[in-house]
């Protein structure tokens, strides 16, 4: 571009690391308008900066693109107000957690957890309401599970809620029975499927349960969101969302706490009607601007391991024939996706096991058989168990691997945790298999899925580049780690190019929206990978304003 006038903000004695083949690195950009008009080096930068230019000196620091958060559940947590029961790693931690918030809070009308780990419940065995009952009496408990598949209630709670052995199949998940009794457990499956939708949310506000209420998702919202500027995240792509929901974020805007860029996908439930699909066209057309974007579609084809809810090729280790089910039988779910990708609409697909994964690769297969190819950039989202003669498959059909390295660390999902043991060493080969997917040829879009995993992208990085626990120790499959640079690609183009932001994000390119952040140290170039840990953001850039700096 050519100059005209001086550069409204000039950063100079960075290095570049752009994401950008045509001009892989620089020592300066010069920003005018929201957008990169120059890189080069230092010393040119003179000929950009006037009077009234800012300049931000990086000092010899590392500037990377601005972070694409491809899976960020912004919306969901943490929540202040709920008891923190992460790294509660046994019950009777978990009981002293919420006696000493009772203790503090001895009013409440409810008891409201998050984060619980399936594994802190001995013997492989799910929770049930009496494992709560003991610490909470007569106050209802709600309690989220860490990775919010799951709810686990109390006696107290089945009964606010109308949950009994004739009413098992709810509008916020199903509720788990007793096989002997057919009462139910107080263990609810299904919730991220049917409780974080529309109906499922106003349900759960209808009988009075504080979290699902409006003010207090705003208060997530707000609270992830100046969290993701503070990470360095310039865009998030929210993945689940109903048209109830995008008030939140036009509030959120109109209180200036939307910083970050945010994608917005809407969630599809079963049961969703043509209405539906012209109301989400609609919102669409709406809110498509480069501060908020509404348009792909979350689906489901399976749920999680650990509860034994995702769908497996072969049974789950240790339970007989048990191998989980898909939410659609595979014709029906094939139908659905043709007929989505024939409306134009990009699909997420949250898919975990191997038989899951391998559904969404065959419905998109018909899809292109019936519709003819075209970009349309589906995900599987998660990709956590993928039988390796469907490697290859996402490369030859288009479809973007979502990955979440966090997610495979040895510490969540490894040797002696509810995921390894579920699958079963001889399975293990399968976990999260991010170098296979690249050398295949798949696009990589990397993310967090806080609240899920820390939102921070450099555990993202760290956890990709080492597959090791946050504290060092033994490395679980290290065959499947990365290199630095492509899982920082991951995190930058691969996330622009997985939701079609490639032409104005994801590089350091002239004519790009001038998203960036600079990091207190050189990940590309740290010896120790464990020093990517203790790496800060410490200037964050968004369209050209200085959104958080150290």
């Amino acid at each position: 571009m050519t100059r005209t006038a001086p550069a409204d903000l000039v950063l100079v004695g960075g290095r570049l690391h752009t994401v950008d083949p045509g001009r892989p690195e620089a020592e300066a950009l010069a920003v005018r308008d929201g957008r990169i008009v120059w890189l080069g080096t230092t010393e040119e930068a003179a000929a950009w900066t006037g009077p009234d230019t800012e300049v931000l000196d990086a000092r010899g620091r590392l500037v990377l693109p601005g972070f694409i958060d491809a899976h960020n559940h912004v919306r969901l947590g943490s929540d202040d107000a709920c008891v923190q029961l992460a790294g509660a790693g046994t019950l009777g931690e978990i009981h002293r957690r919420i006696g000493s918030w009772l203790a503090a809070h001895p009013d409440a009308a409810w008891v409201e957890a998050e984060a619980f780990d399936y594994s802190a419940i001995e013997g492989g065995r799910m929770p049930c309401a009496a494992d709560l009952d003991a610490v909470t009496g007569d106050v209802p408990a709600f309690v989220l599970s860490y990775d919010v598949h799951t709810a686990w209630l109390n006696t107290a709670a089945l009964r606010r809620l109308g949950v009994d052995r004739t009413r098992t199949s709810l509008p916020f998940g199903e509720a788990a029975t007793d096989p002997a009794t057919g009462e139910p457990t107080g263990f609810i499956t299904e919730f991220a499927v049917k409780g974080l939708s529309r109906d499922g949310h106003r349900v759960l506000r209808a009988l009075g349960v504080p979290w699902a209420c409006q003010d207090r998702q705003y208060g997530r919202l707000a609270k992830s969101l100046d969290d993701a500027v503070g990470f360095g995240i310039t865009t998030v792509v929210e993945p689940q969302n109903s048209l109830d929901d995008l008030a939140l974020y036009e509030r959120a805007a109109a209180e200036g706490r939307l910083r970050s860029r945010v994608v917005a996908a809407l969630f599809h439930p079963r049961g969703t009607t043509a209405a539906d699909l012209d109301d989400f066209a609609a919102a669409a057309r709406r809110y498509d601007d480069d501060r908020l974007r509404v348009g792909p579609l979350k689906l489901y084809i399976d749920d999680v391991v650990e509860p034994r809810t995702a769908a497996l090729l072969e049974p789950y280790a240790g339970c007989g024939h048990h191998r989980g089910e898909t939410f659609y039988p595979p014709e029906e779910f094939a139908d659905l996706l043709t007929a989505l990708d024939a409306r134009g609409f990009q699909c997420f697909v949250h898919a975990t096991g191997d038989r899951g994964i391998r559904t969404v690769l065959d419905a998109v297969a018909r899809a292109r058989t019936v519709n003819g190819p075209r970009d349309a950039r589906h995900q599987v989202v998660h990709v956590e168990c993928l039988d390796p003669r469907d490697t290859p498959r996402f490369a030859e059909l288009g479809v973007v691997a979502c990955m979440q390295p966090r997610h495979s660390a040895p510490e969540i999902a490894g040797p002696g945790k509810d995921w390894a043991e579920n699958v079963g060493a001889d399975r293990w080969h399968k976990a999260w298999p991010m170098r296979s997917l690249h050398e295949a040829g798949a696009v990589l879009a990397f993310s967090s899925d806080w609240n899920v995993a820390e939102m921070d992208p450099m555990v993202g990085i760290y956890t990709a580049v080492t597959r090791r626990p946050l504290d060092g120790g033994e490395a679980w499959m290290p065959q499947e780690t990365v290199d630095v640079e492509t899982a920082v690609r991951g995190y930058t183009m691969g996330s622009a190019y997985a939701n079609f932001l490639e032409g104005e994000r994801g590089s350091l390119t002239v004519g790009k929206l001038a998203d960036f952040v600079v990091l207190s140290r050189d990940i590309l170039r740290t010896a120790d990978p464990s020093e990517i840990l203790g790496t800060v953001a410490e200037v964050v850039v968004v369209g050209g304003e200085v959104v958080h700096k150290v």
